[in-house]
């Protein structure tokens, strides 16, 4: 199975900082348009998200879960089948096996799904997002400018790119 690997926050929505909350939620542009496309070409995506503000009591599970099922069903209303969500509810100073840029997130769902590696992708917004891919086996790697500030000049990612809506023309 062929997957795009997706970092949540600056990569589908707006990053805010620490959201838990719907109202405040704000898709990227393209984000539909781009998963659709990354469908018809027989990919499957998967979310790889960090979630901090858990550990950090800034929100709790139940509110990222509510979240989450509404950004999963705003998917499905755009035609795009979100396979799975996977998230670290730790802080960095927990040490956990699954903060990225540890790869536990993408071992995980290796260990779930019948994942090939070599052929799927991982687009993230920092460079942990690219780390914990490489750790885990997925060498294409995107980090687009649309969240966090990047240093493009050391980074580890295949391509850098404006948004998640260019990585298409990647792939293709």
């Amino acid at each position: 199975m062929r997957v795009v690997f997706l970092d949540r926050d600056g990569v589908i929505n707006q990053e805010v900082g620490y959201l838990y909350k719907i109202e405040d939620f704000v898709f990227i542009d393209g984000v539909f348009s781009a998963c659709q496309m990354f469908q018809k070409l027989g990919f499957k995506i998967i979310v790889i998200t960090n979630q901090s503000g858990i550990a950090r009591g800034y929100y709790n599970r139940s509110d990222f879960d509510k979240l989450n099922a509404w950004m999963v069903n705003e998917f499905k209303q755009n035609k795009v089948d979100i396979l799975d969500v996977f998230y670290c509810p730790h802080s960095p100073e927990d040490e956990c096996h699954c903060r990225k840029p540890k790869a536990g997130m993408f071992t995980d769902a290796q260990k779930k799904y019948p994942i090939d590696a070599l052929n799927s992708w991982m687009i993230g917004d920092k460079e942990n997002d690219i780390t914990a891919a490489k750790v885990a086996g997925i060498k294409n790697t995107v980090l687009v400018r649309s969240g966090h500030k990047i240093d493009e000049k050391d980074s580890n990612a295949r391509f850098i790119l404006d948004s998640i809506e260019q990585v298409v023309s990647v792939i293709l």
